[in-house]
């Protein structure tokens, strides 16, 4: 199954996406912003055959809810809205601290890293999501 991963923030949002046989995960994008956000995903579901969405859940380390998860839950909804294939949540702590590591050893700017993270922490999400699916 093909899924997209979304890594989702006000300012940057990370996707990533598996192959067909989820063996292979890749960082695809990060998209600015939220005003072209529904639209990119659509445009990506469609184009990719995507077949269902992974989206990171900002868990508190203490399993709780906080803020930020109550607005990916509200993202949520409008994903719904406009998709119509499943979603599932991942819990996404420490996908940016992971994310950060592997960064950090590349040679790019500040800059290029930044760029990047975002759809690094969603591979991070999907690689987690694909394993606790085949436990």
């Amino acid at each position: 199954m093909r899924y997209l991963a979304i890594d989702y923030g006000t300012k940057h949002t990370g996707l990533a996406i598996c192959d067909p046989a989820e063996t292979i995960v890749s960082p695809l994008a990060v998209v600015e912003g939220l005003k072209e956000l529904l639209k990119k995903i659509a445009e990506v579901v469609e184009t990719e055959n995507v077949e269902a969405i992974v989206l990171g859940l900002p868990l508190n380390m203490d399993d709780s809810t906080g803020p930020q998860a109550k607005l990916v839950f509200q993202f949520a909804e409008q994903l719904e809205k406009h998709l119509d294939i499943p979603i599932h949540f991942q819990d996404e702590r420490l996908s940016s601290f992971s994310a950060a590591e592997k960064l950090a050893a590349a040679e790019f700017t500040r800059r290029e890293k930044k760029k990047r993270l975002d759809a690094i922490a969603a591979a991070e999400i999907l690689e987690a999501f694909l394993e606790s699916k085949n436990i």
